[in-house]
């Protein structure tokens, strides 16, 4: 028998812990403002900078392209995000807000906050900004492993 025990493996516990998080996160979206987390991404890395192409949103996001098409064509279709030719490379567009979809980021941004800020009460300022440098080795870790491999 192998040592291994789910309860104690810890990317088992990151997944649970992020799965909660997500779906708790998930719920308010969708009940506050019709929005699947998918498409909260989308509209927040974009109200973050510039207009972007799918591809590039896919990237930024960790979504792959399916996940983000759908996404898109969701806030396309909701008037939230428009489509227009990159004229950079005329294969791919570049999706940005609506001035509907900025007044629901600016919406949105303060409940996500407010979600953030409840979940990560019961830590210290000190704490947080530990478990956020944990976070970004463990990231880079993964990514390390993923080069390994491709």
């Amino acid at each position: 028998m192998s040592g291994l025990r789910l309860d104690t493996f810890l990317p088992y516990r990151l997944s649970i812990a992020s799965n909660r998080v997500s779906a708790a996160v998930a719920t308010a979206y969708q009940a506050l403002f019709g929005l699947k987390i998918p498409e909260w991404r989308l509209i927040a890395v974009i109200a973050e900078g510039q207009a972007m192409t799918q591809q590039a949103l896919g990237v930024k996001t960790q979504m792959d392209k399916v996940m983000v098409s759908r996404a898109a064509i969701a806030l396309v279709d909701r008037g939230l995000i428009t489509r227009q030719p990159n004229p950079d490379d005329q294969r791919s567009h570049l999706l940005s807000l609506t001035i509907a979809g900025r007044a629901l980021y600016d919406s949105v941004a303060p409940k996500a906050l407010e979600l953030e800020a409840r979940v990560f009460a019961g830590f210290s300022a000190k704490e947080i900004e530990q478990f956020t440098t944990m976070l970004g080795q463990i990231e880079a870790a993964a990514a390390d492993l993923d080069r390994e491999r491709g």
